[in-house]
């Protein structure tokens, strides 16, 4: 009787162990769209930037994003802030052409819009002004 329990026991904890495991890690990914690439409308694609990149513009940009991105997305626009470590989803590298490519408009609709771990600042940044600046001073986040 007591191996017939150990035999019954020993999967049956086994089991609920990796459904346990399954529940916390193994779903992530499906609640986040898994490993698809964040695409942009279409129509915002095309959207022009009607802010000038000056010198004024980026420097209040840099303001902007140092109050509301660097925390997660690093000093130097790489994705290593303090806070990235602790997202489920990967903040991006702003120096890499994959990001550079982009256009003003793709990136003005994601930092407008959010997904995932990545916030809309469609409140917090009501002025859309302010958001192209942002868009203006990631610019200067190109690989050297």
């Amino acid at each position: 009787m007591k191996t017939q329990m150990k035999n019954t026991i020993l999967p049956l904890t086994i089991g609920i162990c990796f459904c346990a495991w399954l529940a916390i890690n193994g779903f992530k990914n499906i609640n986040q769209g898994g490993d698809k690439k964040w695409v942009a409308p279409d129509a915002e694609k095309t959207v022009k930037n009607p802010v000038k990149a000056d010198d004024a513009n980026i420097a209040a940009g840099k303001v902007l994003y140092t109050k509301h991105c660097k925390s997660c997305h690093g000093t130097g626009g790489k994705g290593d802030g303090p806070k990235a470590a602790e997202l489920e989803t990967s903040c991006g590298d702003f120096t890499t052409n994959d990001t550079q490519k982009q256009t003003d408009g793709e990136l003005h609709y994601k930092i407008k819009k959010g997904k995932d771990d990545m916030p809309s600042f469609e409140k917090k940044i009501p002025d859309d002004e302010e958001i192209w600046t942002l868009v203006n001073y990631m610019r200067t986040f190109k690989a050297k």
